[in-house]
């Protein structure tokens, strides 16, 4: 199978890593009945293999529709990428919560204070929890299956 570059689908790089002593948040959506547009917004970042690498890809979706508001790609996972996804999206609108994993770029100081700025609350998905954050799971899994692996 290595030879011919075969290999199984299934989750690899672990990306949510919190930023040190970051400040942690609640998680908002349990329970929470998605009745409009921009009631909650959801971000997470995934993975994808190159031949020569893994660029990341991080998408911020609004959770009712669920519908794709801003994407952007880096070939690091740095925080500029995700931010510049944030202020893309936030030219056109603004969420009542925002909730992310706990990924270090999502924790990182310059992240949070933009949607405390403007009085966004901040929601965390629960470590390890995946389907914490099951709409951008679920987008994941159909950009991969249907855009990637072919």
């Amino acid at each position: 199978m290595r030879l011919m570059g075969l290999e199984a689908i299934y989750l690899k790089p672990c990306l949510s890593q919190p930023a040190k002593n970051h400040k942690k948040y609640p998680y908002l959506l349990k329970g929470l009945k998605l009745a409009r547009p921009d009631q909650a917004w959801g971000a997470d970042i995934t993975y994808i293999r190159l031949a020569q690498g893994f660029i990341y890809l991080v998408a911020i979706i609004d959770l009712f529709s669920p519908y794709v508001l801003s994407w952007e790609l880096s070939i690091t996972l740095d925080k500029e990428f995700c931010i510049a996804a944030l202020h893309k999206v936030l030219r056109t609108s603004r969420p009542e919560i925002f909730n992310t994993a706990q990924g270090s770029q999502f924790t990182s100081f310059e992240f949070t204070k933009i949607l405390e700025d403007i009085r966004i609350r901040i929601s965390m998905d629960g470590r390890g929890r995946i389907f914490d954050n099951i709409f951008v799971e679920r987008l994941w899994r159909t950009v991969k299956y249907e855009e990637v692996y072919l």
